[in-house]
């Protein structure tokens, strides 16, 4: 049986979700794309979701927050950081809160992909590529 995985992307950028929701659909995954993260989190609220990719720099709200919340409602959703800001400090920040991941920018659709596939192993769905 081939799972579908429900996948948030949250960055304030419009051009990220442009360039990785088709590079995600392309392997399966069923994406929906905010630049708001307070809109995300509402959407959060509807939805369960088995992968959170999120900014950690954003107006309104910041990664962080955003995955404190999802971790205390979600605890089995994988969240990956992404930021134009990396700095060892804030990676483990972001992984001693519960992150999966932290991807720094600019990346390759396929780095995502990969970190993707990592995630949905751990959730016990193994066809992503």
């Amino acid at each position: 049986m081939t799972a579908k995985l429900n996948v948030i992307i949250i960055d304030d950028e419009p051009i990220v979700g442009k360039r990785l929701k088709p590079a995600l659909d392309k392997i399966g995954c069923d994406v929906e794309f905010f630049t708001n993260p307070l809109e995300a989190v509402a959407r959060l609220e509807e939805k369960e979701f088995n992968i959170v990719v999120a900014d950690i720099r954003m107006e309104g709200m910041d990664g962080i927050e955003l995955l404190e919340r999802v971790q205390a409602k979600y605890p089995r959703t994988k969240v990956i950081m992404i930021t134009g800001y990396a700095t060892l400090e804030m990676a483990r920040e972001a992984q001693a809160k519960g992150a999966f991941d932290f991807i720094a920018k600019p990346f390759k659709p396929a780095d995502l992909r990969e970190i993707i596939a990592k995630a949905a192993e751990s959730l016990g769905v193994s066809d992503i590529r």
